[in-house]
């Protein structure tokens, strides 16, 4: 055991019933950084049996994509077919990564499960991971190239083109999903992005339908709307965009219309988002609400946001918010990312979102 394992050892033994809030503020370190050295003293046989251990570790898993994101700025206009002055950056990216690390800032025990090569892009990527989620189940691949995504920006931060290299996430197959299952069945929530091929999100349905565990379905681009399973009984949320959700349906449609497709389909709720229209949010329960986009004249980097919105309205709902207020989280919180260089804001926390909230709304 390393100094920080050995520290919790000695505390538990204090108190069996110690949280993980508690550990965290005892070592000076982050929640998710805590259940990161818990979890690995569980699977080696450290810890076992503690009521406070089985209740911290109902985690949030997110399955799917994490890959090195490179942001190319574009100084002037851009003219194709000749040489343009630029600047770079790079991040760690992906949308189920995303979406864990903003849970992770906002206090949520969070893991990821992903697939990635081993070379030096994946290392980077961990290294700025860790302090937010669980790392120890990806799989990692020797012949394989991890994932990447290349923006070109304008220099208001508006999207030119997108350059996904993304072929690994192909292995992502039902084989792979089922190694976890243990992992899975403990979760309190499993939250997939549609970088994973079809077979294995309808796994993943029928999965969370046949244990009653919360799964919610997160698109990434309009192509990949493909791997939508052709089942979605047992999905609590879809999250999707309007283009995304009418290349689906192959029809134009308006959001209000678009939530009520997915219903149809037997999804338990819906969010749809349209930019600066905001989104629209409904269930079979209750009607279909409206909620307006937050007026934002500094826009530095619309990379991130959607995943911003996604977790967002995932925390709000799993503390139990209700519906419109879980959907103004995510507009919240989306709108604030939308205000950073960064694909997740540096400030986030519970309290910080509150706050923002409190302010914004």
């Amino acid at each position: 055991m390393n100094k920080n394992e050995q520290k919790i050892i000695d505390l538990i033994k204090k108190d069996a019933y110690i949280s993980q809030q508690e550990l965290a503020d005892s070592l000076g370190l982050s929640r998710p950084s805590v259940a990161n050295l818990i979890s690995g003293l569980v699977r080696r046989g450290y810890i076992r049996g503690k009521a406070y251990v089985l209740n911290d570790l109902k985690q949030i898993v997110c399955v799917g994509g994490a890959n090195l994101d490179r942001k190319v700025y574009v100084k002037d206009e851009i003219q194709l077919g000749t040489s343009n002055p630029i600047r770079t950056t790079k991040n760690a990216g992906g949308v189920a990564r995303n979406i864990a690390e903003n849970l992770g800032r906002l206090g949520m025990d969070t893991t990821l499960l992903t697939v990635s090569g081993s070379d030096s892009e994946w290392n980077y990527i961990a290294e700025q991971s860790l302090p937010y989620m669980n790392l120890e189940d990806v799989t990692h691949f020797s012949k394989a190239t991890t994932g990447s995504y290349t923006a070109v920006l304008d220099d208001d931060g508006d999207l030119l083109l997108g350059l996904a290299d993304m072929d690994i996430f192909d292995l992502m197959i039902p084989e792979w999903i089922q190694q976890h299952v243990s992992l899975l069945q403990q979760a309190k929530c499993i939250l997939a992005d549609l970088n994973c091929p079809k077979d294995t999100l309808q796994f993943l349905c029928k999965f969370a339908k046949s244990r009653d565990i919360t799964l919610i379905l997160v698109a990434v681009s309009t192509p990949k709307m493909k791997h939508i399973p052709d089942k979605l009984g047992g999905l609590s949320w879809m999250i999707t965009n309007l283009d995304e959700s009418e290349a689906y349906f192959q029809c134009d449609l308006t959001p209000t219309e678009a939530v009520e497709k997915w219903l149809a389909l037997g999804v338990e709720n819906v969010v749809i988002t349209k930019g600066k229209e905001g989104a629209v949010v409904g269930n079979k329960a209750e009607e279909i609400y409206h909620v307006p986009a937050i007026e934002t004249r500094e826009i530095i980097d619309v990379t991130g946001a959607g995943d911003a919105f996604s977790s967002a309205v995932t925390y709000a709902w799993l503390e139990g918010e209700s519906l419109i207020d879980t959907t103004k989280a995510g507009v919240v919180n989306a709108t604030r990312t939308l205000q950073t260089a960064y694909t997740v804001r540096r400030d986030l926390t519970a309290l910080q979102l509150q706050e923002d909230m409190e302010e914004l709304l």
